[in-house]
């Protein structure tokens, strides 16, 4: 048989792709195709503002390899009105998503209302909590502010997703059930500190994530982030871990399938 149409040796889950949005309307069903041919047989597609439900949900309705989570992202601040947490609720209780994401807070970004940020992640992680839905977590430099937040309530984890706090902190997320999310950054030989977490952390904590179109790997680096480019990041991680590429597929993807309840 000829190589290029063998199966792929191994199935992954790309746990956060922004497959509906408009970078992707050109060729979504090409791109599509070529992950799948590169294995990755499953997605779980996160919402950054209500105006993206609608469409993301039709998306996933069409494809069972395709799972949405509803969420209002903290970078979006500005975006979010007052009833899209009803909206939120209501869409919830619709459609049941995989999760509630991508939501969390971002202090990176000092233009953004810290507090509003923090009233909007704690109603969302009300309604999380009311559904018994994982969440899809969003944090930079506020890892100790959300796991405080996280405290405060009963949720069946979730994923923290381009996960680059300490060892301690991800104990902290680990001991919530939660998954910690690996993507292209990995692929970058001068990630050390993000290369050392993914060996240090246990196999039981990983995922795997692209985030595209955003943080692609380094073989892509400038262009375009896509899930195709998934396994790219398997190989990272399992050339830090010392792993074999089989091992590390079946591990995230069990990882994957056990936090957002995939068949």
């Amino acid at each position: 048989m000829n190589g290029a149409h063998r199966l792929p040796a191994f199935r992954i889950i790309d746990t956060h792709c922004h497959l509906d949005i408009e970078q992707f309307d050109a060729d979504r069903g090409e791109v599509l195709s070529r992950a799948r041919r590169h294995g990755v047989t499953d997605m779980v597609i996160p919402a950054v503002t209500a105006d993206h439900w609608e469409g993301l949900l039709a998306l996933c309705a069409g494809d069972s390899g395709l799972h949405p989570a509803l969420g209002l992202h903290p970078v979006y601040l500005e975006q979010h009105r007052e009833e899209d947490l009803e909206k939120l609720s209501d869409a919830i209780a619709a459609s049941r998503p995989v999760a509630v994401g991508e939501i969390g807070l971002d202090f990176a970004l000092r233009e953004l209302d810290r507090q509003r940020q923090v009233d909007l992640l704690e109603r969302q992680l009300e309604i999380a909590e009311r559904f018994a839905l994982p969440v899809i977590l969003h944090v930079r430099k506020a890892h100790d502010d959300v796991i405080r937040l996280l405290k405060k309530h009963s949720l069946p984890g979730g994923t923290v997703h381009a996960f680059n706090g300490s060892l301690q902190q991800a104990g902290s997320y680990i001991a919530m059930g939660f998954r910690l999310g690996f993507g292209g950054m990995l692929t970058f030989e001068r990630s050390n500190k993000l290369r050392r977490l993914a060996r240090a952390l246990p196999a039981s904590a990983l995922v795997l994530e692209t985030d595209a179109p955003d943080l692609t790997v380094a073989s892509h680096q400038g262009e375009r982030n896509s899930p195709e480019y998934l396994p790219e990041v398997l190989a990272a991680l399992a050339e830090v871990r010392g792993d074999t590429p089989e091992e590390v597929a079946a591990f995230t993807t069990a990882n994957a399938r056990d936090v957002f309840k995939l068949a």
